[in-house]
């Protein structure tokens, strides 16, 4: 994310497009769409297709593992600019099957050098409650 910050969500939600995804061939490749991206707290969307899926029609791991990391990581970008993730911690709750990903990151600390962040990866499909499939914490280091 470069140093430009933005002044209203609705700017920031354009910059972590024009940036985040765009600029990132995983995240374009996958489809995931930023909701919320501003201080401190982060929200993405994923529809799962099939190409996004393990053996038995679950989300892949690494899917689930891209939207925690992403979300820990533009959580931190909403308050300390450019980042970088240099450690992500991920735990698997229940398998991820449905239609969409929805992660929802937010910092717990920001500091000069370290921003540790937390995320949850939910599942969802219409007509159903959201299942929680993963948890994540991360450590994001500003590049500023």
């Amino acid at each position: 994310m470069p140093r430009e910050k933005p002044t209203s969500p609705e700017e920031a939600i354009a910059l972590m497009k024009r940036v985040a995804v765009q600029g990132s061939g995983f995240s374009r490749f996958a489809g995931v769409e930023p909701l919320v991206c501003w201080e401190g707290k982060s929200e993405l969307l994923l529809e799962l297709r099939p190409d996004l899926t393990q053996h038995h029609g679950f989300a892949h791991g690494a899917v689930i593992g891209m939207m925690a990391d992403n979300a820990c990581a533009w959580a931190a970008a909403s308050v300390a600019g450019d980042v970088v993730t240099s450690n992500y911690t991920l735990n698997f709750l229940a398998p991820a099957k449905g239609e969409r990903l929805r992660a929802h990151g937010h910092v717990l600390r920001a500091g000069k050098r370290q921003v540790v962040c937390r995320a949850e990866v939910w599942s969802e499909a219409d007509g159903t409650d959201p299942i929680l499939a993963a948890i994540a914490t991360a450590t994001i280091t500003p590049l500023g």
